[in-house]
């Protein structure tokens, strides 16, 4: 069920999320970054990178970082980006790219949950454990499936840039939040599904744990606010290499 690797290579995906707010993402992270206390010079990997755009902004904070991503369209289009500090490469989350060679690892904007296998999201967190410094820290933001959950749209439109989307989004029997995506451009009729798990904190305890990490924080929000599983709009876990 890779549909990622089909639907991410397309520019319709890139059409239809390019009106996410990239204020509050730069805000986000720079607040994150200034809030755990990384040093200058850090080295820093961006996990699911996308088209790199987080990926300059920690590397505008100074920090060496690499951009990773499973994208080669995203990846190609990163490139343009890099220099002595920024780097990307196209990479499977599941796989060690360097071990220990992070001060942090960074997986934001629910760029995560996408695989059938459960022992697979939760190799990730393990991966990403032998990827960092002793007392290297994780950071990760996934949505409140909770929130999700109880308050889902199933249905909507949204037209950008000439492409009407319609988009449904239901709960599958295998615990995942699926997103129907059909559409007309170029000529064509187009169907593109997502899939993300519904992960509740709890399910993460039990990553936390297995992986080995140390929990330092839990967030509901960019604004770094308390975790609320039934008012908060994210799940933000700051973990260490314990």
């Amino acid at each position: 069920m890779d549909w990622f690797k089909a639907w991410f290579n397309t520019p319709y995906y890139h059409i239809l999320y390019k009106n996410r707010s990239e204020t509050e993402a730069k805000n986000f992270i720079e607040n994150i970054s200034k809030h755990i206390e990384i040093q200058n010079n850090s080295k820093v990997m961006d996990l699911a990178c996308g088209k790199g755009r987080h990926s300059v902004t920690l590397n505008e904070l100074g920090f060496d970082v690499v951009g990773l991503d499973l994208s080669d369209e995203s990846i190609s289009y990163a490139k343009q980006f890099e220099n002595n500090t920024l780097h990307f490469d196209v990479h499977d989350m599941r796989k060690v790219y360097q071990e220990n060679g992070f001060d942090a690892i960074f997986n934001l904007f629910t760029s995560f949950g996408y695989f059938e296998d459960d022992a697979d999201n939760a190799k990730v967190f393990e991966v990403i454990k032998i990827q960092l410094n002793e007392k290297g820290l994780f950071v990760f933001d996934y949505l409140n499936a909770v929130k999700i959950v109880e308050n889902l749209v199933p249905y909507e439109e949204k037209e950008i840039d000439g492409i009407l989307f319609k988009i449904t989004k239901s709960i599958t029997d295998k615990g995942f939040i699926k997103k129907e995506i059909d559409f007309i451009a170029d000529g064509k009729d187009w169907h593109f599904e997502e899939f993300v798990k519904v992960l509740y904190l709890k399910d993460f305890e039990q990553m936390i744990t297995k992986a080995g990490f140390t929990t330092k924080a839990v967030y509901g929000n960019y604004q770094l606010n308390e975790y609320n599983e039934k008012t908060s709009d994210r799940l933000i876990l700051i973990l260490e290499n314990a």
